[in-house]
């Protein structure tokens, strides 16, 4: 497999629509699950997923006038390296440092907290 490269965030919102539907899936599926929310016209949609065709995201299959599309990087994959590459950047690859950010930025709670440490003992039990 080659190396996965950071999506733009416009081709990573269609990638959550593909990778939340079965496959394959057309650009009618992906128009109507985000493009009146986005407000993108279907010429936009159809840029974007060329595009993740070239980058190797997607592979397309032509049925009749209907492209259909699959997808070639799973979701779980993509946000392993999306996670592993923030947590470089800006943490120096410390979980602690991230969490510290968090919990100081008020974005974490000390629930949250507790169920970090329940998650942390099963896994070490």
């Amino acid at each position: 497999m080659n190396t996965i490269k950071k999506l733009p965030d416009a081709e990573f919102e269609i990638m959550k629509v593909v990778w939340a539907n079965e496959p394959p899936i057309t650009t009618g599926i992906i128009m109507e699950q985000l493009g009146k929310e986005k407000e993108w016209k279907a010429q936009t949609i159809l840029t974007l997923t060329v595009r993740l065709v070239e980058r190797g995201f997607l592979r397309t299959e032509k049925n009749g006038k209907e492209r259909t599309y699959f997808p070639l990087i799973g979701k779980e994959d993509y946000l392993k390296f999306e996670t592993g590459d923030f947590m470089e950047r800006f943490h120096d690859n410390s979980f602690a440092s991230l969490v510290t950010t968090l919990y100081d930025g008020k974005k974490i709670k000390d629930s949250d907290l507790d169920e970090l440490a329940k998650w942390l003992k099963d896994r070490r039990d």
